[in-house]
Parts: C-alpha cells; sequence; structure tokens
C-alpha cells in the first residue's frame, strides 16, 4: 500500500505544494528530498526532516517574503501536517508513538509525540537570537504547531540546552524527524488503542 500524498495550497500570502512518501525509495536510504522556501534555513531544516526521517519530500512555496518569514514558515507547517495525515489514513498498522533524543554540537533536543488524532503541542524551547540566517527563531514554535494540528499529532518538544540557536533547532527538527521515523513504522497491521481505532 503506498503511503504518499500530494497536497496544494494557494492564498493571498503563499502558494505551497508539498509531496509526501512515507516509504522513501527503498534503493535508497530515504527518498528524494527537494525543498525551495525561500528562506534558505527553512530549506536546510526540512532538508533535514526528510533525510533524517526516510521520507521523499518535496516542498516549494513562494510567499510574501517581503512582510516576513510568518506565513511561509507556518503554511507550509500546515501543507506539511496535512500531507502526513492524508498518507497515514486512517492511522491503522502503526507503531503511533516515537521518540528521540538528538545532539548537535553543545546543543540536545528531544522529541516525543503520539499520531494520536488529538492535536497539540508543547513546545520548550528559548533561543538567544531574533534571527537564524533570514529565518526568525520564532518561527520554529509556529511552524511545529501548525504541523501537529493539521497531522493529528501530539507533539512535545523540547532544546534540553545549547548557546548556538542554529543547533538547537536542528537539533529539534533531527529529534521531530527521527520520533516521526519510529511512530509511521509499520506494525503487524493492528491499531494500537484500547479504543480500537485512533
Amino acid at each position: 500500500m503506498s503511503r504518499t500524498a500530494e497536497i496544494s495550497r494557494k492564498t493571498k500570502e503563499t502558494d505551497i505544494t508539498v509531496k509526501l512518501n512515507l516509504d522513501g525509495d527503498p534503493s535508497r536510504a530515504g527518498g528524494e528530498v527537494n525543498i525551495k522556501t525561500g528562506i534558505g534555513f527553512l530549506d536546510h531544516m526540512l532538508t533535514a526532516l526528510g533525510v533524517h526521517g526516510g521520507f521523499g519530500l518535496e516542498v516549494f512555496c513562494k510567499g510574501d517574503l517581503h512582510v516576513d518569514g510568518h506565513h511561509t514558515a507556518e503554511d507550509i507547517g500546515i501543507v506539511l501536517g496535512q500531507a502526513f495525515a492524508k498518507a497515514l489514513g486512517d492511522k491503522s498498522g502503526i507503531m503511533r508513538y516515537g521518540s528521540a533524543f538528538i545532539p548537535m554540537d553543545e546543543s540536545l533536543g528531544f522529541c516525543s509525540l503520539d499520531i494520536s488524532a488529538r492535536s497539540f503541542l508543547v513546545f520548550n524551547a528559548e533561543f538567544s537570537n531574533e534571527r537564524v540566517g533570514e529565518f526568525d527563531t520564532c518561527l520554529t514554535e509556529e511552524f511545529m504547531r501548525a504541523f501537529a494540528f493539521n497531522a493529528g499529532i501530539t507533539l512535545h518538544l523540547r532544546a534540553e540546552y545549547g548557546s548556538n540557536d542554529h543547533h538547537k533547532i536542528e537539533a529539534l527538527f533531527k529529534a521531530l524527524a527521527y520520533a516521526l521515523k519510529q511512530a509511521v513504522k509499520p506494525n503487524d497491521g493492528g491499531v494500537i488503542s484500547t479504543k480500537g481505532t485512533i
């Protein structure tokens, strides 16, 4: 069964297309990853998400960057979350839970998540700088919230420690990637829930 999705969304602020393959390419460590958001650091983070998650991932966005990066980051989170929800279908046959600690030099990021259809975000990270490159550090939380609420995921993220904002944010994205990789892994076909459904 193919676990793929393609979602497009166009507003007055952004024009976004996301293609997702949860199983990547069996002949490679992961799927093809091609990201063009107009914000270099966000490209870097989404590339890390695709590569470390083992996903085939394409994200193309034209956003109103003359305003700032907020609409671009938030709307990509929305569309990417919708793509995950569509690719997972009724969410049966997956491990459901995933957690990961990821070090990035002096920084340590943690993620724990439940693909539960109960959208929630707990985000605990503080940044010293307003920006990394052209990316506003506060948009990390905005992206994660939009992703979690549109994917139907309970998502907990925490920057345990660190001094370099680039490293802290990258550790969070990579922790998300590895937690998602665990959670979407196929199980024996059953639904891991006392209710019998997710």
